[in-house]
């Protein structure tokens, strides 16, 4: 009897421990595209249709559970009993960035950077890093997975950085980067990139779904328990979305888009989520054999500045966050070689302008069938609110005439279908920018008529695409 419950108990031990390993390492496939999860391997995601993306990953067992379950539950507070607190914020040392940040970088917060390779992200974070070291006289930790450490003080040597006390840390492992970082306690941070860094106990390759998630969790989880403030630099694809799980970005606070022509000058940095500050607001740089510089004043590099009135040019305000910014809209119009007349955009979406071209057409009575018709936003910038619905049918309407608009002029406002002219958000704010730059004429709708009307400035109020036609008939030359 006592054999047999010996053997007995040694069986139920061997059941339990191997249950206990079945739940400490359980298997599944996932899609490194989209993150869809199956229990079997297939070729091909039945959620974004992806073939050959699906790996298979080890899933840690109940042990995180049960450490949720065993902390203090929280308790229900009412919104009036929560006690206000001003989120300190640290200079970046780059007022532009510092602009798209919201005033700068929160303690604690992870900030997600992605971008084209090429276009300066190592270079914006470690001209950062070494402003805010030399300045603010606190700890900042670079780590790079990407290049050597003679790569990266052959870089700041050629920036001429004040890098005599930036620390640097070559390193992919995330335990190694984080017991370090835990060791130095750095004000900020940067991780190039989130992509290199791998956890050893995933055994997914780096960069997959599963590394970049679990590394982006520990990290986030470290700079909110430490307070410092981390860089996340990220991968894009090829159709300029940042590489890996969506989730990547939901779980950072700021997600910011460098963008640009890596063969131009100009760099534009865009917030596209923020949690402590506004979003689509944009930051200018022009990259220089020296680095990267600030342009404080976008909207005088991004005119033209003609030396005489041209036919397809106007001037438009939009606004980029809490910034007014005068770009120009050009269109060119010109007979159809094809059978088929081409609608080609840079900067601006190609069905918006086959909408306003219908739109001319039905309610101004000025036809482009088996015209081309190309229009461009100057300098680089993409402009995606509908205020620039009026310069680019007043820029189309003037190449088709061949009769150029004054160059003083101004235009911005929302066209509808039934070819109303709505108004648009701050237009008192994008009329004195105009004025600061020396504009002496605008084209409005109404609802963003000034009150009282600016004295340096004629302001044309207009509600139909008729009344704007007209008005700038009155301006041909």
């Amino acid at each position: 009897m006592s054999f047999c419950a010996a053997c007995a108990c040694a069986r139920s031990t061997k059941k339990a421990n191997r249950e206990a390993a079945s739940v400490k390492a359980k298997k599944q496939f996932q899609c490194q595209r989209c993150g869809a999860v199956f229990s079997k391997w297939t070729g091909q995601c039945t959620d974004c249709n992806e073939w050959n993306s699906i790996v298979e990953t080890v899933v840690t067992g109940g042990s995180e559970r049960r450490g949720r379950m065993s902390a203090a539950p929280a308790r229900v507070h009412a919104l009036s009993e929560v006690e206000r607190e001003e989120t300190p914020r640290l200079a970046t040392g780059l007022t532009e960035l510092d602009r798209v940040l919201g005033g700068g970088l929160v303690t604690g917060s992870v900030v997600l950077l992605g971008g084209d390779p090429g276009i300066g992200k190592t270079t914006l974070l470690l001209q950062s890093l070494a402003a805010v070291k030399h300045l603010a006289k606190v700890t900042a930790l670079y780590v790079s997975g990407e290049e050597s450490a003679s790569q990266i003080a052959l870089r700041a040597e050629r920036l001429k950085l004040p890098s005599a006390d930036l620390l640097l840390l070559t390193e992919t492992d995330i335990d190694r980067v984080l017991e370090e970082a835990a060791r130095l306690k750095p004000a900020v941070m940067a991780i190039d990139s989130i992509q290199t860094v791998f956890s050893e106990s995933l055994q997914s390759p780096p960069g997959s779904v599963a590394q970049v998630r679990e590394c982006a969790g520990r990290l986030v989880s470290f700079a909110k328990s430490s307070g410092t403030a981390v860089y996340l630099i990220g991968h894009v694809t090829k159709d300029g979305s940042i590489a890996g799980p969506r989730v990547l970005e939901h779980m950072v606070d700021a997600t910011l888009y460098f963008e640009g022509d890596p063969d131009g000058r100009y760099r534009m940095i865009r917030a596209i989520k923020n949690r402590f500050g506004a979003v689509n607001e944009l930051g200018v740089f022009a990259m220089s054999d020296g680095g990267l510089r600030e342009v404080s004043n976008p909207s005088a590099i991004l005119l033209s500045r003609h030396g005489e009135p041209v036919p397809g040019s106007v001037v438009m305000i939009t606004r980029e966050g809490t910034r007014p910014l005068l770009v120009e809209v050009q269109a060119l119009v010109d007979e159809s070689q094809l059978g088929n007349a081409r609608r080609v955009t840079v900067g601006i979406d190609q069905n918006r302008l086959s909408m306003l071209l219908a739109v001319l057409n039905r309610h101004g009575g000025v036809s482009t069938a088996g015209m081309d018709v190309y229009a461009n936003i100057v300098g680089g910038v993409r402009v995606t609110e509908t205020g620039a619905d009026l310069a680019i049918v007043l820029a189309v309407l003037s190449s088709l005439r061949n009769k150029p608009l004054p160059m003083d002029l101004v235009a911005f406002g929302e066209i509808g279908l039934a070819g109303e002219i709505r108004p648009v958000t701050g237009g008192p704010e994008r009329l004195r920018e105009a004025a600061k730059h020396g504009f002496k004429r605008a084209i409005v709708p109404k609802g963003n008529a000034p009150k009282p009307m600016p004295a340096d400035m004629e302001v044309h109020v207009v509600t139909r695409l008729e009344e704007a036609l007209q008005v700038a008939k009155t301006f041909d030359h």
